[in-house]
């Protein structure tokens, strides 16, 4: 079945990740699940070729919402690793019932931790690093994060960690220093404000650590 399972997904890539999904939770055994504290959902984006004239986020999609620990690893394993994506395709993973848009009310008033990697086999480790994280609790201010992006694009590929108030700056640079220590990166990362990101298209750092 995992064979099978891993064939069709190949085949389809991620431009029918919903498929893959329900196939993927279609093979999962009856063994008594390992629940997680709170449900997630993944995300897909394919931008590599918009339909002129389209709106920001129409080519944004839910593909399945998860919250055992035995879900997540077969959806990650045949799905959801950003090598797999196509340049200018991006997999979410965010808060069931948070969109991952800048007009979604738990994240309007928030931010984002950018780390930026020209390798794919690096952006695929910083990815699930940060998923396990994210999943496993291991940030003390959990309740602060939304969720995180993984962005391929050709020149270089971006993870950007999502959290809620991004006006509280104790926060947000202890969730960064956390965050720096969970991907194991020794480079500068930087904090936007998804407000100033909806003004100019390279909005300023407005705190690194």
């Amino acid at each position: 079945m995992a064979t099978d399972i891993a064939a069709s997904t190949e085949a389809n890539s991620v431009a029918e990740p919903e498929i893959a999904a329900a196939m993927v939770a279609e093979s999962k055994t009856q063994t008594e699940p390992h629940k997680l504290d709170k449900k997630w959902t993944f995300w897909f984006d394919n931008q590599s070729k918009p339909k002129q004239g389209a709106a920001w986020g129409t080519s944004l999609r839910s593909v399945y919402t998860f919250d055992t620990v035995e879900e997540f690893w077969c959806l990650y394993d045949q799905i959801f690793k950003p090598s797999k994506l196509t340049s200018h395709a991006d997999f979410h993973l965010f808060k069931a019932g948070v969109e991952p848009k800048w007009e979604d009310p738990e994240c309007a008033n928030g931010g984002k931790w950018t780390v930026v990697s020209s390798r794919k086999s690096n952006l695929d480790t910083m990815w699930l690093e940060t998923l396990m994280a994210l999943i496993g609790e291991q940030f003390d201010e959990a309740d602060e994060i939304c969720g995180v992006v993984a962005s391929v694009r050709q020149r270089q590929d971006k993870l950007a960690l999502w959290t809620k108030t991004a006006a509280n700056e104790a926060v947000q640079m202890t969730i960064g220093r956390k965050w720096k220590e969970i991907i194991d990166v020794n480079e500068k990362i930087t904090y936007s404000f998804h407000d100033d990101s909806k003004r100019e298209r390279s909005a300023k750092a407005r705190y690194n650590v």
